[in-house]
Parts: structure tokens; C-alpha cells; sequence
């Protein structure tokens, strides 16, 4: 089965993802022969800790992606970003400081792992605001999400996209986060599956295994939304309207707040 894969750290020496040019090859091929053809180079941009600089990503990336047509691994590399919520953000985006997912409207957003930040929400919408699309990685990974949980709820029901990690989902990060991927699967507020790989052992490409679990529990359907149909929406620089997430019982959950089935859009949406 065909995969699109939104986050990966395989850029060689850029952040805390593959350490050389060797690391980065093979994780595309454990990546290829899972059947992803479709994998965004997302280094980490986070001031102070990882001050990358998007033309040496870029360079990183034309780089590896000739060398995967030396060593014959088919598959397609865009360029993307681990965008660490910060302030003025937006206005970095809008320097083109810091990548979306393929020139897209859609961005990776990362909030702090450890602690809620004050704003944060406001920064999300002011994102939104902006003309962009986050998506937040790892929510279910955040040790605030159990005391902080209606934050999220609130984020997903006002628009803001929702990316699980697939080792969450197969229990590589413990039962907690597994818990919480579930909960958020069951209640509608997931819209993408990806790897967030870093290497070719500890956190390995595995989105096939992840997608797998998601069949098992909630059903095929769900499972290609979150690795083929809505990823590929984002490359195409949908609308945001086109990416539905479903509950545990099939359905669009209802986004509105008015006691209807439909899409995400939401009066912060300008676009």
C-alpha cells in the first residue's frame, strides 16, 4: 500500500534526526520498502537549540535525494519543517525563514514537549489568521496533555489539524501516549499518521505498522485517510475543508458546534 510520510528527521547533521549521509539513506530505504513514496524532509527549526538555516536543509535534501537515485530508492522527497511554536512565527513564514510542507499552506507545528506555553492557542490562531494550516505533531507525546486535555480538544474543534506519531500508535513510547492516540482516533481528532523517524533502530520509519494498528481498531477507511488521502491533500495545497477526520463509528465528526455532520471549516479559517 502506497504511504506519505509528513515527518521525518532523515536530513543528515541538521538536527537530533540521522547523524550522516549513510543514516539518511537507509532510513529511506526502510521508508521505500514499507511503501512510502512520498517522504517530507521536516528538520527540526527551533531558535536557540537547532538554528537551521532552510537553504543548508535544502541543500541537504537535493543531496540525499541524488543519492537515492544512485543507490535506485524510489521515492520522493519535500521539503518541510519542524516548526517549534514560538513567537512571530508567523511573520518568519511569511520572511520565508521556515518552511511549510512543500510550499504548501500546511505547517508542522511543535509545541513544547514538557510544559503548556502561555498563548499558545492564540499563537495557533494567529497562524490561522495568517492564511496558514497547522498541523500539531505529537499531541498525544506532551506530558501536559492529561492535565491540559481541553486544550487540545479546544484546538482541533476551532480547526487546527492533528498529526499522530505511528510509534504512539504501535506503543513504542509506552502506554501513555498509546492511551491518548487512541483516545483522540475514537473521538474524530486525528487527521494525519506519520513516523517522525530520527533513525533506522530506536525510532525507525514504521508508518506501515502504525497504519496497520489504526485498520485493526477503527477500520481501512480511517487508516488510508491518515497516510495516503489527507498527506496528499496537503502536497496539493487543498483546502483544508477536504481533510475530515472520522470517529471510531465512521462518521465526520461534528466541527461546528451546531449538531451536524461535516467538514473543518471554522469562522478562523480566512481562507
Amino acid at each position: 500500500m502506497d504511504l506519505i510520510d509528513l515527518h521525518c528527521h532523515i536530513l543528515a547533521g541538521l538536527d537530533d534526526g540521522a547523524p550522516d549521509c549513510a543514516a539518511s539513506v537507509e532510513m529511506a530505504r526502510l521508508a521505500a520498502a514499507e511503501g512510502t513514496i512520498v517522504l517530507a524532509c521536516t528538520p527540526h527549526f527551533m531558535p536557540g537549540v537547532y538554528d537551521t538555516a532552510l537553504a543548508a536543509a535544502r541543500r541537504a535534501m537535493a543531496d540525499l535525494a541524488e543519492r537515492l537515485r544512485q543507490e535506485d530508492i524510489f521515492i520522493d522527497l519535500v521539503m518541510g519543517g519542524d516548526l517549534h511554536a514560538t513567537p512571530h512565527l508567523a511573520a518568519r513564514l511569511k520572511r520565508g525563514e521556515v518552511p511549510t510542507l512543500g510550499g504548501s499552506r500546511y505547517l508542522l507545528l511543535e509545541p513544547p514537549h514538557d510544559v503548556l506555553p502561555p498563548r499558545f492557542e492564540e499563537l495557533t490562531f494567529e497562524l490561522i489568521q495568517a492564511g496558514y494550516a497547522p498541523i500539531l505533531t505529537h499531541p498525544e507525546r506532551l506530558k501536559w496533555i492529561e492535565s491540559r486535555y481541553g486544550v487540545i480538544r479546544r484546538l482541533a474543534e476551532a480547526g487546527v489539524l492533528m498529526q499522530l506519531t505511528s510509534g504512539s500508535v504501535i506503543g513504542r513510547f509506552g502506554g501513555r501516549p498509546q492511551y491518548w492516540s487512541e483516545r483522540m482516533l475514537d473521538e474524530g481528532f486525528v487527521d494525519f499518521l506519520a513516523t517522525d523517524a530520527h533513525n533506522v533502530d530506536r525510532r525507525p520509519p514504521d508508518l506501515a505498522r502504525g497504519r496497520d494498528r489504526i485498520a485493526a481498531l477503527f477500520g481501512e477507511d480511517l487508516a488510508l485517510d491518515l497516510v495516503l488521502r489527507n498527506p496528499r491533500w496537503v502536497l496539493e495545497n487543498r483546502s483544508p475543508d477536504d481533510i475530515r477526520p472520522r470517529s471510531v463509528h465512521g462518521e465526520v465528526p461534528n466541527m461546528a458546534g451546531n449538531g451536524e455532520r461535516g467538514g473543518r471549516r471554522h469562522p478562523f479559517w480566512p481562507f
